[in-house]
């Protein structure tokens, strides 16, 4: 089957209204105030999609949203940054999904109405669209329970497409961490989660024995680390990349799935996994220097400036 894009992300669509410059925080029955608001672009697939098509990687999406306005500045947001939206299913019975965000520094706390991303099925992918890419992205199953149970399908159906895959699972609101990973992991190329998540899908304290308990039937394994840099598993191979560290950050909203962006823009070009990792934490760094996911992503060459400038990078 022809291919027509480089990338299919299947995930998530929500807007983001992030407060910044709290004045402490919130307690039931009082009210504090934030001095700066912005209302923009979520949902990690979404700030995924539009970073990577930012780095000139072609890029088609499919979830689902509502018909309101803030559909509308989903849709408008994506295609402003060349990401095909034809795959994007608008529900008149449900909201477009939302999330407050509450911005402290590098950490936040966040309320997510659900809306219609959790009404999308792996009924609602067709076997022309899901083979119409190369490569098949998914992030934060925890958010799409409808998806969520036959997520190892999915990722079966993109093999049989000859896809390469990937997936960052996001936290789980509930932190019940219920998936047979096992079984999901046998289809996923690279597993991008943060040193958090895999401790808590493993039940272990540090990252050493979650990889002990994932690698016998995990393919990549990419630990997202923050400040810390990251790490990658492969064939028994750990390699590690040191973090470009941004001394005055913004706010740290969606600086992994910026991360999966520059990982996966190189992954796809058969990169070794050494410059994979830098380009994801680059991306990563860059992410922080805006308020929001995709501020800092507004061309390539604005991309290529920041890097070269604020990091002393090449890209």
């Amino acid at each position: 089957m022809n291919k027509k894009f480089d990338i299919l992300v299947v995930g998530e669509l929500n807007v983001d209204l992030i407060l910044n410059n709290i004045a402490g925080h919130p307690d039931i029955g009082k009210e504090i105030l934030a001095d700066d608001m912005a209302l923009t672009l979520g949902s990690s697939s979404a700030i995924f999609a539009s970073n990577i098509s930012t780095l000139g990687t072609s890029v088609a999406f499919l979830g689902n949203i509502g018909h309101d306005q803030f559909g509308d500045l989903i849709l408008d947001s994506l295609k402003s940054k060349k990401v095909n939206t034809n795959y994007i299913n608008r529900l008149s019975t449900h909201q477009t999904g939302a999330t407050i965000v509450l911005n402290y520094g590098e950490d936040r706390a966040m309320i997510t109405h659900p809306g219609a991303m959790n009404e999308l099925t792996i009924s609602d992918i067709s076997e022309q669209q899901l083979c119409s890419a190369k490569h098949l992205h998914v992030s934060s199953i925890f958010l799409q329970p409808g998806l969520l149970k036959d997520i190892h399908k999915l990722f079966a159906k993109a093999k049989v497409c000859g896809m390469t895959t990937s997936l960052d699972i996001q936290w789980d609101p509930e932190e019940k961490w219920d998936v047979d990973f096992e079984k999901i992991l046998a289809f996923v190329d690279v597993f991008l989660p943060n040193e958090k998540e895999i401790m808590a899908i493993t039940n272990t304290n540090d990252i050493e024995n979650a990889i002990a308990k994932l690698k016998p039937f995990a393919k990549t394994i990419v630990v997202k680390m923050g400040s810390k840099g990251s790490r990658a598993y492969h064939e028994n191979k750990m390699i590690e990349a040191a973090p470009f560290l941004n001394t005055e950050v913004i706010d740290a909203i969606g600086a992994g799935d910026s991360f999966n962006s520059g990982f996966i823009s190189q992954f796809i070009r058969n990169s070794p996994l050494a410059k994979c990792l830098d380009y994801g934490n680059i991306m990563g760094a860059i992410n922080t220097t805006a308020s929001g996911g995709t501020a800092a992503f507004s061309t390539k060459q604005e991309v290529i400036e920041t890097a070269k400038k604020k990091f002393d990078f090449d890209i």
